[in-house]
Order: structure tokens, then sequence, then C-alpha cells
């Protein structure tokens, strides 16, 4: 059975990465996100990933090994001393809330620290979260679920 792995790769190598692992026949999905970057001159529209050095590959566990025939990949993301398996259901959870139009409609109601929460737009969409801090400009969230930590930002 095939299995959705993370695959860690060297800073600024995901869509590289990505593109090098279609080509020999593995399955991945690189999650992308527009961003409007500002430079002095000019502002852009630019494809940056979701996820900063994450690839998601999905593979046999026989055939885990072969990722590392490409350069850039690091090594796996392990949790709880295993490779870390993504379910289908949590692939296709990012893959629609990216297809969504309103993707940073975020709205915030009067939360504090220590909460928990269930998120109820964006890529994260019906994912709980714990508030572990709240500043002027951002939240910070743990998904415990995918064991990782979220900023939002928000005007």
């Amino acid at each position: 059975m095939k299995n959705w792995y993370v695959v860690y790769t060297k800073p600024k190598w995901e869509k590289k990465v990505a593109e090098r692992l279609n080509e020999i026949g593995i399955e991945c999905y690189c999650p992308l996100i527009i961003q409007i970057k500002q430079w002095t001159d000019r502002k852009k529209k630019i494809e940056v990933p979701l996820f900063n050095s994450y690839v998601f590959v999905q593979l046999e566990d026989t055939d885990r090994n072969s990722v590392f025939q490409i350069s850039g990949v690091v090594r796996y993301l392990f949790w709880l001393g295993k490779p870390a398996i993504v379910r289908d259901e949590e692939i296709n959870i990012i893959k629609t809330s990216l297809a969504a139009p309103n993707l940073s409609d975020i709205s915030v109601s009067s939360i504090q620290v220590g909460d928990r929460i269930k998120l109820e737009s964006g890529v994260f969409s019906n994912q709980d979260a714990i508030v572990q801090e709240i500043s002027n400009t951002y939240y910070t969230l743990v998904l415990e679920s995918l064991g990782c930590v979220l900023k939002i930002k928000y005007k």
C-alpha cells in the first residue's frame, strides 16, 4: 500500500525537488500559494511553497530510499521515531483548501492564550488548534494532530 511521507529538502529547493521526483516517476505534492513580494522598485506575485522545506511523496514503504537519488532531498520527517505518514484525507484537505477562492478570509473572535479552537477556513480548516500566543499582528497556534506550529498574520 502506498503512503504519503514527508520529505525534508534543502531550503528553497521544494519546487525543484518536486519537479525532479515527478521526472523519475515518484508521485509527489508540493502545495504552493501566491505571495506578493515587495522590492524597492516593484511588487510581484510569486508562487511559494506552503510548507518550507517539505514535499509530500506517495510511495511504497520498500521504495522510500529512491527519493535520495534526487539532489536537494535531505531526509524524511520522523514522528515518534517512525517516518511521518500523512493520511490521504489530510492531503485532500490541503488541496481543497488551496483551491478555495477565499483563502485569506479569516475571522477572529475573542480568543485567549490556551483556548482550544477549530479552524473554520483556509488550508487547515476543520483542524483543532491551541492558541499559544497573541500579538498585535499575528496569532501563533499549535496544531497537535499535524505536529506543527502555525503563525497567522492579521491586520
